[in-house]
Protein backbone atom coordinates (compact mmCIF):
# COMPACT_ATOMS: atom_id res chain seq x y z
CA UNK A 1 0.00 0.00 0.00
CA UNK A 2 1.14 3.66 -0.47
CA UNK A 3 -0.25 6.49 1.51
CA UNK A 4 -2.74 9.12 -0.65
CA UNK A 5 -2.47 12.50 0.01
CA UNK A 6 -4.53 12.36 2.88
CA UNK A 7 -2.42 10.55 4.77
CA UNK A 8 -4.71 6.91 4.09
CA UNK A 9 -3.42 3.71 3.00
CA UNK A 10 -4.49 2.84 -0.60
CA UNK A 11 -3.48 -0.25 -2.44
CA UNK A 12 -1.41 -0.31 -5.58
CA UNK A 13 -2.77 -0.96 -9.18
CA UNK A 14 -0.64 -2.05 -11.76
CA UNK A 15 -1.60 -3.05 -15.54
CA UNK A 16 0.03 -5.63 -17.83
CA UNK A 17 -0.65 -6.03 -21.20
CA UNK A 18 1.09 -8.20 -23.43
CA UNK A 19 1.12 -11.97 -25.50
CA UNK A 20 3.11 -14.20 -23.60
CA UNK A 21 4.53 -17.35 -25.21
CA UNK A 22 2.56 -19.98 -23.22
CA UNK A 23 -0.56 -17.69 -24.55
CA UNK A 24 0.56 -18.07 -28.39
CA UNK A 25 0.84 -21.52 -27.94
CA UNK A 26 -2.24 -22.40 -26.86
CA UNK A 27 -3.96 -19.98 -29.47
CA UNK A 28 -1.93 -21.98 -32.03
CA UNK A 29 -3.53 -24.98 -30.57
CA UNK A 30 -7.33 -23.82 -30.58
CA UNK A 31 -6.97 -22.63 -34.50
CA UNK A 32 -5.86 -25.75 -35.33
CA UNK A 33 -7.14 -29.21 -33.70
CA UNK A 34 -9.78 -31.81 -33.85
CA UNK A 35 -10.78 -34.55 -31.54
CA UNK A 36 -7.85 -36.55 -31.61
CA UNK A 37 -5.44 -33.57 -30.71
CA UNK A 38 -3.00 -30.99 -31.83
CA UNK A 39 -2.69 -30.59 -35.80
CA UNK A 40 1.10 -28.39 -35.49
CA UNK A 41 1.81 -26.61 -39.33
CA UNK A 42 5.64 -26.69 -40.35
CA UNK A 43 6.20 -23.23 -39.09
CA UNK A 44 5.14 -23.68 -35.91
CA UNK A 45 5.56 -27.21 -35.30
CA UNK A 46 8.03 -28.65 -32.25
CA UNK A 47 9.07 -31.28 -34.27
CA UNK A 48 8.43 -32.33 -38.39
CA UNK A 49 8.50 -35.57 -38.07
CA UNK A 50 7.75 -38.50 -35.89
CA UNK A 51 9.74 -41.32 -36.76
CA UNK A 52 7.44 -44.59 -35.39
CA UNK A 53 9.07 -47.73 -34.75
CA UNK A 54 5.85 -50.47 -35.09
CA UNK A 55 7.91 -53.43 -33.21
CA UNK A 56 10.93 -51.56 -31.57
CA UNK A 57 12.25 -55.01 -30.51
CA UNK A 58 11.85 -55.61 -34.54
CA UNK A 59 15.95 -55.41 -35.68
CA UNK A 60 15.22 -54.14 -38.30
CA UNK A 61 12.66 -51.97 -38.09
CA UNK A 62 14.81 -50.36 -35.26
CA UNK A 63 17.97 -50.43 -37.37
CA UNK A 64 16.38 -48.28 -40.17
CA UNK A 65 14.50 -45.86 -38.22
CA UNK A 66 17.65 -44.91 -36.72
CA UNK A 67 19.00 -44.50 -40.49
CA UNK A 68 16.36 -42.43 -41.17
CA UNK A 69 16.50 -40.32 -37.91
CA UNK A 70 20.37 -39.99 -37.99
CA UNK A 71 20.12 -38.56 -42.00
CA UNK A 72 17.43 -36.05 -41.17
CA UNK A 73 19.00 -34.83 -37.50
CA UNK A 74 22.28 -34.85 -40.09
CA UNK A 75 20.36 -32.18 -42.59
CA UNK A 76 19.13 -30.00 -39.08
CA UNK A 77 15.97 -31.00 -39.17
CA UNK A 78 13.78 -31.63 -35.99
CA UNK A 79 12.71 -35.23 -35.87
CA UNK A 80 11.28 -37.47 -33.11
CA UNK A 81 12.02 -41.36 -33.12
CA UNK A 82 9.21 -42.99 -31.05
CA UNK A 83 11.18 -46.58 -30.31
CA UNK A 84 9.42 -46.48 -26.89
CA UNK A 85 8.85 -50.12 -25.65
CA UNK A 86 5.23 -49.67 -26.30
CA UNK A 87 1.70 -51.10 -28.53
CA UNK A 88 1.92 -49.47 -32.15
CA UNK A 89 -1.48 -48.18 -31.33
CA UNK A 90 -0.15 -46.02 -28.15
CA UNK A 91 2.01 -44.72 -30.09
CA UNK A 92 -0.26 -43.47 -32.73
CA UNK A 93 -2.33 -42.49 -29.92
CA UNK A 94 0.37 -40.20 -28.94
CA UNK A 95 1.47 -39.04 -32.48
CA UNK A 96 -2.17 -37.59 -33.08
CA UNK A 97 -2.56 -36.17 -29.84
CA UNK A 98 0.62 -33.87 -29.76
CA UNK A 99 0.20 -33.09 -33.39
CA UNK A 100 3.43 -33.10 -35.13
CA UNK A 101 2.91 -32.43 -39.20
CA UNK A 102 4.15 -35.85 -39.95
CA UNK A 103 5.06 -39.00 -39.35
CA UNK A 104 6.89 -42.08 -40.56
CA UNK A 105 5.58 -45.36 -39.66
CA UNK A 106 8.17 -48.47 -39.54
CA UNK A 107 6.28 -51.55 -40.04
CA UNK A 108 5.69 -55.31 -40.28
CA UNK A 109 5.35 -53.64 -43.94
CA UNK A 110 9.65 -52.86 -43.79
CA UNK A 111 9.72 -56.77 -44.49
CA UNK A 112 8.24 -56.42 -48.12
CA UNK A 113 10.41 -52.85 -48.68
CA UNK A 114 7.51 -50.54 -47.64
CA UNK A 115 7.16 -47.66 -45.07
CA UNK A 116 3.96 -45.48 -44.39
CA UNK A 117 4.08 -41.70 -44.41
CA UNK A 118 0.73 -39.87 -42.28
CA UNK A 119 0.06 -36.01 -42.79
CA UNK A 120 -1.62 -35.43 -39.30
CA UNK A 121 -3.82 -32.72 -40.94
CA UNK A 122 -5.96 -35.00 -42.53
CA UNK A 123 -3.90 -38.19 -41.32
CA UNK A 124 -3.98 -39.55 -45.03
CA UNK A 125 -1.75 -42.36 -45.30
CA UNK A 126 0.55 -42.69 -48.52
CA UNK A 127 2.66 -46.16 -48.48
CA UNK A 128 6.39 -45.64 -49.89
CA UNK A 129 9.63 -47.85 -50.83
CA UNK A 130 11.91 -47.49 -47.56
CA UNK A 131 14.29 -46.61 -50.55
CA UNK A 132 12.23 -43.34 -51.63
CA UNK A 133 11.25 -42.52 -47.98
CA UNK A 134 14.15 -40.26 -47.45
CA UNK A 135 13.75 -38.35 -50.65
CA UNK A 136 9.80 -38.30 -50.09
CA UNK A 137 10.77 -36.66 -46.56
CA UNK A 138 12.91 -34.05 -47.39
CA UNK A 139 10.30 -32.92 -49.73
CA UNK A 140 7.79 -32.91 -47.43
CA UNK A 141 9.61 -31.44 -44.80
CA UNK A 142 11.55 -28.29 -46.83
Amino acid sequence: TFLDKNGKAQPFYMGCYGVGVSRLVAVMIEASHDEKGCIWNKQTAPYLLDIIVSNSKDEAQSAYAEEIYSALMQERLSVLLDDRNERFGFKMKDYELIGLPYALIVGKELEEGFVEIVERKTLEKTVVKKEEALLKLRELLA
